[in-house]
Formats: structure tokens, C-alpha cells, sequence
């Protein structure tokens, strides 16, 4: 089984982008961790303790019976992030502790300057856990490690519609996703100017799911190419 690290710049930004995704691989057996690298306040209505109150219960409806999806922050400031050799190598220390197999982390074009800055200590600190002789903030006396895959996931504050290199079905968890969104009360229930947005990502989810003949999908982004060992993975969309 696999040991996956899914990296958001705030709490939701996960389930947002690829809440479904966590829970089958959940499902699946896979160990999961979740990074939130700020607390994501402050907000109109939240607070720091409600946002990991949140995060918590959010986690928590995602996670699988015997195989719980695990949560950490990284402790750095929402709406400041910078990309700088301080958080890429606390970030290479998570990636070492948790021995990441997988990483997912938000694709490189958005508008939040915090997305854009994560990705990018994400995807250097894959680099930088890999050194020998370097010693990580947080890494536990882990050896290096390099994980093989890096996946983009798309939780983006730009109007754009995604152009997938795959899509994972996600069919049977949608309601798992729709209530981990929904954990976070006072991002999208009492704050009225987001009340909209878990429809629009349900409403997304149908549509990809439609492209790959599933009930739901969710998209990600690869820079690197896949291999197949053979066709079985392949989800065959029925013939128009």
C-alpha cells in the first residue's frame, strides 16, 4: 500500500480539490496524510481553534474504518507563504516522516499567491528530502527518501477549467466529499458569499466523472508520465 502526502496552503483546500480522491484511497487501504501548511486564518468567520476543529472532523469523515486519514500543520502564516530553504525544509522533513510514496499538491496556475508559493516549496522539497547527509527539521531521524509521483490536484482561484492528464473515479464518495466540505461551517455555511461553492464542486465533479462514463471524477495534473503495467487499472467508459 501506498503512503500518500496530499499538501494544501490551507485547511479545506484538500477536500475542495481532491476530497474524494482521499477518501478511496482511504478505502483502499492506502495510509494518508494530510498537510495543511497554515491554520488558513484569518477569515470573516472562523478562528484558528474553529478552522482545526474543523480540519479535524473534516479529516476525520474521510478517513476509512481501521484507517484513519491523518492530519498536520506546518505551522506557517496564511496569506504570507513564501517560498524560501526555511519551508522547503520543514517540508522535506513531513515528506520523510511520513516516507511519502505519493505527493499531491495544488496545481502551479492560480491567482492565491499562497497556492502559487506551496507548490512550489512542494515540489523542491521533494528534491530536498532526498539528500543525503542533510538533516530535516521534523524528519525523526528518517532516512532520505524520494518520492517517485508528484500529482498537481486542481483547487484553483482562477476561472479556468481544467485540462486533466488523468481522472480518478471518485463514483460512491461524493457524499463523503460533500460532508467534509461541509465540516467547514464557517467557511461554507455561515459565511453567505460561499455558500455556493460546494454545488459548483459537485457540479464539477459530475461533469469530469461524465468524461470517463463514472458518476463523479476528480482531476490531476502529471509534469512527469505515467507507466502501465497493463490495461486492468483503466476505467473503459462505455461506447457513445
Amino acid at each position: 500500500m501506498a503512503r500518500v502526502l496530499v499538501i494544501g496552503p490551507h485547511p479545506d483546500d484538500q477536500e475542495l480539490g481532491m476530497g474524494g480522491t482521499i477518501a478511496r484511497l482511504a478505502a483502499d487501504g492506502h495510509r494518508v496524510t494530510l498537510l495543511d501548511m497554515t491554520d488558513g486564518e484569518p477569515t470573516p468567520f472562523g478562528n484558528r481553534e474553529t478552522r482545526a476543529a474543523e480540519a479535524a472532523r473534516a479529516a476525520g469523515l474521510l478517513s476509512a474504518p481501521g484507517n484513519p486519514v491523518t492530519r498536520i500543520q506546518l505551522g506557517l502564516r496564511n496569506r504570507v507563504v513564501e517560498h524560501g530553504i526555511h519551508a522547503r525544509h520543514a517540508v522535506a522533513g513531513v515528506i520523510r516522516a511520513a516516507g511519502a510514496d505519493v505527493l499531491f499538491v495544488p496545481h502551479p496556475e492560480d491567482a492565491h499567491p499562497d497556492h502559487r508559493a506551496v507548490t512550489r516549496i512542494a515540489e523542491d522539497a521533494r528534491f530536498d528530502a532526498k539528500l543525503t547527509g542533510a538533516t530535516m527539521p521534523g524528519d525523526g531521524g528518517s532516512p532520505p527518501v524520494h518520492a517517485p509521483w508528484l500529482f498537481h490536484y486542481y483547487c484553483t482561484h482562477l476561472r479556468v477549467v481544467p485540462s486533466p492528464s488523468f481522472i480518478v473515479d471518485t463514483t460512491g464518495f461524493e457524499g463523503v466529499k460533500r460532508e467534509a466540505i461541509l465540516a467547514y461551517r464557517s467557511q461554507f455555511v455561515d459565511n453567505p458569499a460561499n455558500r455556493a461553492v460546494p454545488e459548483w464542486v459537485s457540479a464539477a465533479d459530475r461533469y469530469f466523472g461524465s468524461r470517463i462514463g463514472r458518476g463523479a471524477g476528480e482531476c490531476f495534473f502529471a509534469r512527469e508520465p505515467l507507466g502501465l503495467a497493463g490495461l486492468s487499472g483503466l476505467v473503459m467508459p462505455g461506447r457513445v
